[in-house]
C-alpha cells in the first residue's frame, strides 16, 4: 500500500507533467489582467479551479466506466482557443487598418478562463482516468488535495513571470499580436497532442 508522501509526491508529478502548458495560458491572463484589467484576478483564480474540477469530475466518470467525452473527439476541445485566436487577430487587423486600438484582454469573465483551461487540459483526461481507476478511495482524495494545492501554485507562478515591468508596459502596444498567436498556437499543440494532425495527413 501506498504511503501518504508516495501518493502526494505522485500527485504532483502527475498534476506537474500535465499542466506545465498551462503555466503559459496562465501568464497570458495575468499579464492582460494587469494591462487591461480583464480578466479580474480572481476570475482566474475561480476560473483555473472550475476548470480543473470539471475535467477532474470527467476522468473520474471515465474512470468508473462512464464515458462522457470519447477519447476520439477530445480534439474538438482545440477548436476553443484556436477559434479565440484567430477571432482576436483578425479583430487586431481591422482595428490596425482603422488606426485604433485592438483589445488586449486574453479572456471575458469567469466563463472565458474556465473554458480555456478546459480546452487546455482537454488531452490531460487521457492522463487522469487510468490513474483515478487503479488507485484507492484514499489515494484519490489525497491525489484531489494535491491538484488543489496544485492549482494555487500554478496561479501564483503566472503571476509573478508577469511581474516585470517590461512585460506589462509591452502588452498594450504588442499584446494584441502576442494573445491571438498564444491562442492559435495552443490550439495547434493540442491538437498535436491528441494526435488529430496526424489522423488528418
Amino acid at each position: 500500500m501506498d504511503t501518504l508522501p508516495a501518493t502526494a509526491a505522485t500527485a504532483a508529478l502527475l498534476f506537474a507533467g500535465t499542466n506545465i502548458d498551462d503555466v503559459v495560458v496562465l501568464a497570458v491572463f495575468n499579464a492582460s489582467s494587469r494591462a487591461s484589467g480583464e480578466p479580474k484576478r480572481w476570475q482566474i483564480w475561480a476560473g483555473q479551479y472550475a476548470g480543473i474540477t470539471v475535467l477532474v469530475a470527467v476522468s473520474l466518470a471515465a474512470a468508473r466506466g462512464l464515458t462522457l467525452i470519447p477519447q476520439h473527439w477530445i480534439w474538438l476541445l482545440g477548436l476553443l482557443p484556436l477559434g479565440l485566436g484567430l477571432y482576436k487577430l483578425a479583430g487586431a487587423i481591422r482595428a490596425r487598418r482603422s488606426g485604433q486600438q485592438a483589445s488586449v484582454a486574453a479572456a471575458r469573465g469567469l466563463l472565458g478562463v474556465t473554458g480555456i483551461t478546459i480546452a487546455n487540459g482537454g488531452d490531460n483526461l487521457a492522463a487522469y482516468t487510468p490513474v483515478f481507476a487503479t488507485i484507492s478511495t484514499s489515494a484519490a482524495a489525497i491525489t484531489l488535495a494535491v491538484f488543489a494545492v496544485g492549482v494555487a501554485v500554478w496561479c501564483l507562478v503566472g503571476a509573478w513571470l508577469v511581474s516585470h515591468h517590461r512585460v506589462t508596459d509591452g502588452l498594450p502596444r504588442w499584446g494584441h499580436w502576442i494573445i491571438p498567436a498564444v491562442y492559435i498556437l495552443i490550439g495547434v499543440y493540442i491538437f498535436q497532442k491528441t494526435g488529430a494532425l496526424s489522423r488528418a495527413v
